[in-house]
């Protein structure tokens, strides 16, 4: 069975404009890579967990922040690795400057035996939805167009 994760699209409206918050990745890997690098706030479902709650849960971890809203079901996408990602909408302002994420611990740098703990989002920001199409990974770029439609903008 496919890895699922669950995460939220949190979008905003200012002027006629929509914009989306995506996070950054944490940790050594993800350093120097920016386009195509940036997600959804997302994580794995637990087994037995509710999807809707896995999703709101894994973003309190990621940003620190728990977001409340009306959620609605955007779709289940899968990745270029296999995993199935299912994503909700909802419309919130969040402050990005005031994000704190969780962190994790790996051996770094590699085979020398010294663990270091790093955030698992480093950074988060804003994004119009043209330029969240450069910033996001490739996998999750058809939840953009499903916001959008589901917005009814094109």
């Amino acid at each position: 069975m496919a890895k699922r994760s669950a995460g939220l699209l949190i979008y905003r409206r200012s002027n006629d404009d929509i914009s989306v918050l995506l996070v950054h990745p944490g940790g050594p890997f993800w350093a120097k890579k920016d386009d195509g690098a940036w997600s959804i706030p997302k994580g794995l479902v637990e087994e037995d967990e509710d999807e809707l709650a896995a999703a709101r849960r894994e973003t309190e971890e990621e940003l620190g922040i728990a977001i409340e809203g009306s959620f609605v079901r955007l779709g289940d996408y899968k990745q270029p690795g296999g995993k199935i990602v299912m994503a909700w909408s909802v419309e919130a302002d969040i402050d990005v400057a005031a994000i704190k994420s969780n962190t994790f611990t790996m051996e770094w740098p590699p085979r020398s035996g010294s663990m270091k703990e790093f955030p698992e989002v480093d950074t988060a920001g804003w994004f119009t939805l043209a330029e969240a199409g450069v910033k996001i990974l490739q996998g999750q770029r058809p939840m953009l167009s499903d916001l959008a439609e589901r917005l009814g903008i094109a």
